[in-house]
């Protein structure tokens, strides 16, 4: 039985991930149509480039990437490489520590995106965009997915994280950039409640702003402790969440929103530059 649950997880981990994503995506369709923070955001030609986007990256990954996070995860547990091989703690303890140590680390990740000149320009395909909806969870450069990864499996290397913990991660972190990008209005009690612990959409939106101190801020994906922690944690836009303007300056027009536009971004050049963390 292990071994069959092993071998649909080595296998199959991206369907678990595509079923939670598609359901999620579609149902926060939905809500924001019904209750939208800042009036409906999402037209159709939008919701298609950036869902192309991640179909392009997609493919990319499948192309270029042999194997999966999950699958290398199985190999470090088989040779017992990493530090929780080593400790040999029980499962559940370790998924726990296991995901709170890679929320952490890609906080980081996300941080150095926006303070390594070399790294911004690849990041900023996602922050160009004019509008604030679910479907910008899914708008990132192929290749920040790529660096994303190579960065991930280094971690599972040294660490030694469980195959299980990676599914659970993977698909949690899918989840939350769906859901912080979503553009649904929660009550301020819901809000307040809910970001003692979690990023909620209002508090990600704030890293979404034009304004570039407020970009540089919030970089937070499922726990909020990290931007309290770190200095990084800005509570609301100083326009206010419903007359913020959203994106970069220099990227507003409609010919720079195009799917080729945008996979050629990164090679052009921006009149300002990310502050430093």
């Amino acid at each position: 039985m292990k071994g069959l649950l092993d071998s649909m997880l080595v296998d199959h981990p991206g369907l678990v991930r595509g079923a939670v994503v598609g359901f999620l995506f579609v149902a926060l369709l939905i809500v924001q149509r019904w209750r939208p923070r800042r009036g409906t955001e999402t037209g159709w030609l939008r919701l298609v480039r950036n869902m192309a986007m991640t179909a392009i990256s997609a493919g990319v990954v499948y192309l270029l990437l042999p194997v999966t996070t999950v699958a290398l995860a199985f190999v470090v547990e088989q040779y017992g490489w990493g530090l929780f091989n080593r400790l040999g703690w029980s499962l559940v303890p370790e998924i726990i520590i296991s995901v709170v140590m890679l929320d952490l680390a890609i906080y980081w990740q996300h941080r150095w995106f926006h303070a390594i000149p070399a790294l911004w320009p690849i990041h900023r395909v996602h922050h160009s965009d004019t509008a604030f909806d679910v479907s910008l969870g899914l708008r990132f450069h192929p290749a920040e997915i790529l660096l994303s990864l190579g960065y991930k499996m280094l971690l599972i290397t040294l660490l030694g994280i469980a195959p299980l913990a990676i599914v659970i991660y993977e698909v949690l972190l899918a989840a939350f950039a769906l859901l912080t990008h979503s553009n649904i209005a929660l009550s301020g009690r819901w809000d307040g409640w809910l970001r003692t612990l979690f990023i909620t959409p209002d508090w990600h939106r704030v890293h979404h702003s034009v304004h570039r101190d407020e970009t540089d801020s919030n970089y937070g994906n499922i726990l909020g402790i990290w931007d309290h922690l770190f200095g990084s944690y800005v509570a609301q836009p100083r326009d206010g969440h419903v007359d913020m303007q959203i994106g970069l300056v220099n990227f507003r027009n409609p010919a720079a929103q195009t799917v080729p536009a945008l996979l050629l971004q990164p090679l052009r050049r921006e009149s300002t530059s990310p502050s430093t963390p």
